[in-house]
């Protein structure tokens, strides 16, 4: 506790957070989802152009990496959750592009790349299964700041900064 006038912070606590900071944020959620799809798609696609060119150089030995695609395509949907939003702009690159950012929760601070990439990965298993993640969606329809039930597993808000 200090003696003088405190100093404002950018921090926000959930239980001071502005409401005007997550107005909108349902629907620019979705929309940074499509552009991160079409980021993602991008790289894939880039990486299997690579392999089938190493190929030949490689005497094959590429083409077995693409045998164990699968898992690495999905292992590459976390990653990018992690480096992007764990990073210094706290969005990913669909988040950027309509105007949100991700903040954790309880310091108002950057999110860890663990944070993140667990975010992430709770999206990705939510999304098998209807249920689960119509349940995520609509907890983020009722609730006053927004958070969908993964932001509130992980300790994330998503904001408009």
């Amino acid at each position: 506790m200090t003696n003088g006038p405190t100093v404002p912070s950018m921090y926000y606590r959930p239980e001071v957070l502005d409401w005007r900071l997550t107005r909108g944020v349902v629907s620019r959620r979705f929309w940074a989802y499509l552009v991160d799809l079409v980021v993602i798609a991008l790289w894939v696609l880039f990486l299997f152009f690579a392999l089938v060119i190493l190929g030949p150089f490689t005497l094959g030995l590429t083409w077995l990496l693409m045998l164990i695609g699968l898992p690495v395509v999905a292992l590459t949907f976390v990653i990018y959750n992690a480096v992007t939003i764990g990073g210094p702009s706290q969005a990913t690159v669909g988040m950027r592009m309509v105007g949100l950012r991700v903040i954790d929760a309880y310091s108002g601070g950057r999110p860890s790349m663990l944070a993140a990439a667990v975010h992430a990965l709770l999206f990705y298993v939510a999304a098998s299964t209807f249920l689960l993640w119509a349940g995520d969606i609509l907890v983020g329809l009722f609730r006053d700041d927004r958070r969908f039930a993964r932001d509130l597993l992980t300790g994330l808000t998503v904001i408009r900064p």
